[in-house]
């Protein structure tokens, strides 16, 4: 490490110790003084291993924003018994706190999956590998997640069906969202597009850095309207919809389990690993009869009478089933597990939403800006401790907000045909970067090393900046998980092969394009917007800007956005990379559903927490249908 990138990295870490003070102080002024927060009487109480039931009508792999709404459908049948098993422990209060979304990152609450190491993207992150955090706790990456509610574009759906997928046309998915809804945006209230008094709330954000309104109307100049994403068109600005109940994360463990936590026919097993599916084999088929799960120094094996449902998530659904013999059989043979059936589809069609980080602009507030709180977001000015105390005692303030996206737009590229309404650029308008949060969570979180952060954002350092994201919405490239060896507990293999295909480079680096257009429109012209005057070493020979050198930084900040899907495709028998029908059943195997990300067989345009709740609701009608 370079000298520059050694005092980046001691000055960050004295910043972490400095700033870890007041979330301390958060901690202990919400025991204190937000009782509403820590919820003692509806918290999930976990069952005791020792009060296990030996068999269970259903049992539910992983109680995340899947998981939950299964075990809270299904257990509405009071005739039904359902267990539950996750391996992580309950949410912690501090999770509530928009503000506070990333640190759970560093924590054991997440599971510190990496990328493998890669020539052609992550490369200024550390040994070349990108963060991929996925949840480890109730509720899973609705815990971990930027509390975004954005359901993706009517064509996704509509796309799906005819892909062979009866009943997942737009139309008919379009009510199992309405149908988990408590919309509480006023405006909203009454759309035909949304719902009130279903068990998950969303509200806009409670508190909107200053610069926001800049960036919104700087969007409307280059001829986007401020509309309702979720509703009738998706091309378009907005602020962001949120999954938030009275300005808190309202995850889909707070929605959906602590509703249901009283029902003497739902229990929930955590610190459980699932190690196993049980399948019996017998000359006419194959079914899952129930799963192998440890708790502490404790094996159990609980049996299934109806159905074993997997919802472990994108990476772990295709890890379990392959672990459990079920997926491509040379891979399996390879690792040392026993083939109970071929499934070469399991664990491969991986997608997820790339980006490029670090497009950061310097501005200057407006000369007559008056206002108490930082005109964009500061770490040292957004969150001190009278903003703790406001939030705690009076409940308002910064730490209601989402810096990382308080707006967020649709737009169309080149790439795009503009009267189709199905944009392929999805931007975060955001009021933190890189610089004006001293490089204790952006860059943290994206694994970036010391000496790419000194060389790009050391001498900027709490500057007044805001920056856009890019998300590329409909990746062609596909990667793929694998298992690393027979040991559940060793983290799988993850290749995401962003950019394989280069036509995915070349709609993203239009995004960029975008943005730096957006900072020459009259809005943030006003406030003297500039791109970071600092240029990627690797990158300078490139003309600044141009295509060539957002490709080029592209490659080097690459950034996943949490959305790892389709690695057990939904599709019809046929189709010999398909893993489950479209009933999520797997194919081949009796009694054996998965029922989360991993199913989508095409991504969708949009964060994708509320497509895989949707999905979960759509399920347990499913199953309440063929168990009648």
């Amino acid at each position: 490490m370079s000298l520059a990138g050694w005092v980046s990295a001691i000055r960050i870490g004295a910043t972490v110790l400095f700033e870890a003070r007041i979330f301390i102080l958060l901690q202990l002024l919400i025991v204190l003084f937000r009782p509403d927060i820590a919820d003692r009487e509806n918290r999930v109480k976990p069952v005791s291993p020792l009060n296990l039931r030996n068999e269970y009508d259903f049992v539910v792999v992983g109680a995340g924003s899947a998981g939950s709404v299964i075990a809270n459908r299904l257990s509405e049948n009071g005739n039904w018994t359902v267990l539950l098993v996750e391996v992580g422990l309950d949410e912690p209060e501090i999770t509530d706190v928009p503000l506070a979304f990333a640190i759970p990152e560093f924590t054991p609450y997440n599971w510190q999956f990496k990328t493998e190491p890669s020539k052609n993207y992550c490369q200024a992150m550390n040994k070349q590998q990108c963060n991929w955090p996925r949840g480890r706790v109730l509720g899973g990456s609705s815990v971990l997640n930027a509390m975004l509610y954005v359901r993706g574009n009517k064509r996704d759906y509509d796309n799906w069906e005819k892909q062979g997928n009866p009943g997942w046309d737009y139309d008919s998915v379009l009510p199992y969202f309405k149908k988990s809804e408590d919309m509480r945006i006023e405006e909203y209230k009454h759309s035909p597009y949304h719902h009130t008094g279903g068990y998950l709330t969303v509200e806009h954000f409670r508190y909107q850095t200053p610069v926001i309104k800049y960036l919104v109307k700087a969007t409307t100049e280059l001829g986007y309207e401020l509309l309702d994403v979720n509703g009738p068109t998706q091309t378009g600005v907005t602020n962001s919809q949120g999954t938030l109940r009275d300005g808190l994360r309202c995850s889909t463990a707070k929605a959906f389990l602590r509703s249901a936590s009283k029902r003497k026919n739902l229990d929930v097993s955590i610190l459980s690993t699932v190690e196993k599916i049980l399948i019996s084999e017998d000359d006419d088929s194959k079914r899952a009869y129930g799963v192998e799960f440890r708790v502490g120094l404790i094996s159990h094996t609980v049996t299934a009478k109806r159905e074993v449902i997997l919802s472990a998530g994108a990476i772990q659904s295709p890890q379990l089933l392959m672990l459990s013999g079920i997926g491509p059989k040379d891979h399996l043979d390879g690792i040392g597990v026993k083939t109970v059936h071929d499934a070469p589809g399991v664990g491969e069609n991986l997608q997820d939403h790339v980006s490029i980080g670090g497009l950061l602009y310097l501005m200057d507030p407006p000369a007559n800006y008056t206002g108490k709180d930082p005109f964009t977001f500061n770490l040292f000015k957004s969150v001190t401790e009278k903003d703790v105390t406001d939030f705690a005692l009076e409940g308002r303030g910064t730490l209601y907000a989402l810096p990382i996206c308080e707006a967020m737009a649709f737009i169309n590229t080149k790439y795009a045909n503009k009267t189709d309404d199905y944009p392929d650029i999805q931007l975060f308008l955001t009021s933190v970067t890189d610089a004006n949060d001293g490089g204790v969570f952006l860059s943290q979180i994206g694994n970036v090393k010391d000496d790419f952060y000194a060389e790009m954002f050391e001498n900027i350092i709490y500057k007044p900046s805001y920056s856009a994201v890019p998300l590329l919405l409909r990746p062609r490239s596909r990667g793929y998980v694998k298992l690393r060896s027979s040991n559940v507990y060793e983290h799988p293999i993850i290749v995401p092969n962003y950019f394989q295909d280069p036509h995915d480079l070349n709609v993203l680096i239009e995004g960029a394009n975008f943005i730096y257009n957006l900072s020459q429109t009259p809005s943030l012209k006003s406030l003297n917007a500039r791109a970071n005057p600092n240029r990627i070493p690797e990158c300078s020979s490139f003309k600044f800007p141009s295509d060539d050198y957002w490709k080029c930084q592209a490659r080097f900040y690459t950034s996943t956005i949490y959305h790892p899907c389709g690695t057990c495709k939904m599709g019809p028998a046929t189709d010999k990379m398909a893993v489950v029908d479209h009933r999520l059943k797997v194919h081949g195997i009796k009694g054996l559903r998965v029922v989360d990300a991993s199913i989508i067989p095409n991504i969708t345009s949009g964060n994708t927490n509320a497509p895989v709740i949707m999905i979960a609701e759509k399920a347990a009608d499913m199953i309440k249908e063929d168990w009648k």
